[in-house]
């Protein structure tokens, strides 16, 4: 492939573990990808040193002085990247005419936009950022139709399902002769503890994942089991399946992925060690495939895979997942920004562990008037949740 065929990937959120990642596989492949845009949201000094080494052609910070910082920053090494501060401007890097490709990889709601506009532009989006689904579910599918983007999901489990599945599943698994996804979670680090030791984890134990390297806020979701609740959602979305189609079950080997559940009574597992760089490289290379830096998977080695039943009495944020996909409209949104909020306040010791799920539960019980049609209206419910959210935290706080 020649210089002049390579891809232009856009990373948003490049300075997580997402965005190293994929810096990392995008680095093995110097002839098939070069990057045109690096986004951080405070992370300046990373992304300064990612500038350096790859080369982009825009970076782009949350804030104003950020951006001013890395500017001066880069003219000083004699780096051209051009900098930009703010939410227009990481719509603009993912909407770009030259960029094929976009990673979205910021963490929570403030990928929503971003994303969107990467699918509205008919882009290669490779979705890491679930809250866009999870929040606009209907409106992001509609604008990757309309487009005509190619979604590929980054997430391991969905990825290995997208990979267990024909390459055309819209229309509804049965159509496919599917009958379940089997969603597979390593239960996290609390998987055996009792119910009243989970109440009082602390953040350094809940980050603590045992299978992956992943950043606060998603650790603490894995520890809660909110993530898989929001990627039961994202399933949802992405493979055009009923909440009852969706079945989590518990792995702590994270050695399956996911699997697909045919009516034939064929089950297709995609397997692999537990390095996010085989999704994203999937992602990169689709249809084709290309080296990622990860070994390959020794089954001697791991010789046992166990599998359970997730545990919703301890873990109740599934519950209130599967709840909220199966009500609709508003609510997928408001249970996630709910969840946000409580996440932080946990993470800054204002809240337990244990009252996360509680605060999560109270807001999305909550009557809402509003809709999800537009996507200021998905806006509008998460503005709305968020006040809900930080008033329950004030209160438990209290």
């Amino acid at each position: 492939m020649s210089q002049s065929s390579c891809q232009w990937i856009t990373v948003l959120g490049s300075t997580g573990s997402i965005g190293v990642s994929t810096l990392d596989v995008i680095a093995r492949h110097p002839e098939r990808y070069r990057v045109y845009a690096l986004t951080a949201h405070t992370s300046r000094e990373v992304l300064l040193n990612q500038c350096l080494v790859h080369r982009p052609r825009i970076a782009v910070l949350d804030h104003s002085d950020d951006a001013q910082w890395l500017r001066q920053a880069l003219d000083e090494a004699d780096q051209p990247t051009v900098v930009l501060a703010g939410r227009e401007a990481l719509c603009q890097v993912a909407r770009e005419a030259c960029v094929d490709a976009v990673m979205a990889a910021i963490v929570g709601a403030a990928g929503l936009l971003p994303a969107l506009a990467a699918a509205e532009a008919g882009k290669r989006v490779l979705l890491a950022n679930k809250e866009a689904l999870v929040m606009s579910g209907a409106l992001f599918m509609q604008a990757v139709e309309r487009s005509g983007a190619t979604l590929l999901p980054i997430d391991s489990e969905h990825n290995a399902i997208y990979q267990c599945l024909p390459v055309k599943h819209r229309g509804g698994l049965e159509r496919h002769g599917v009958r379940q996804l089997l969603l597979t979670a390593s239960g996290g680090p609390f998987r055996t503890w009792s119910a009243d030791k989970v109440a009082k984890a602390t953040p350094d134990q809940a980050c603590a994942h045992p299978n992956w390297s992943m950043g606060r806020k998603i650790s603490v979701d894995s520890a809660t089991m909110m993530n898989k609740g929001l990627e039961l959602i994202e399933a949802c979305w992405l493979f055009d399946a009923t909440p009852e189609q969706i079945q989590v079950v518990v792995h702590p080997q994270s050695v399956i992925h996911s699997m697909a559940a045919y009516i034939d009574g064929s089950v297709i597992a995609q397997l692999g060690n537990p390095d996010m760089r085989i999704p994203i490289a999937y992602g990169l290379a689709w249809p084709e495939r290309v080296e990622a830096g990860v070994e390959t998977l020794d089954l001697f080695q791991i010789a046992q895979l166990d599998f359970e039943a997730p545990d919703e009495a301890r873990f109740p944020c599934l519950r209130l997942a599967r709840e909220a996909m199966q009500k609709g409209g508003a609510a997928p949104a408001i249970l996630n920004a709910a969840n946000e909020v409580a996440v932080e306040a946990f993470l800054a010791e204002r809240l337990s562990f244990g009252e996360i799920a509680n605060v999560v539960e109270e807001v999305v019980s909550q009557p809402y008037a509003g809709n999800a049609d537009t996507i200021e209206n998905i806006l509008a419910a998460d503005h709305w949740a968020r006040q809900q959210a930080a008033q329950r935290v004030m209160l438990q706080a209290g």
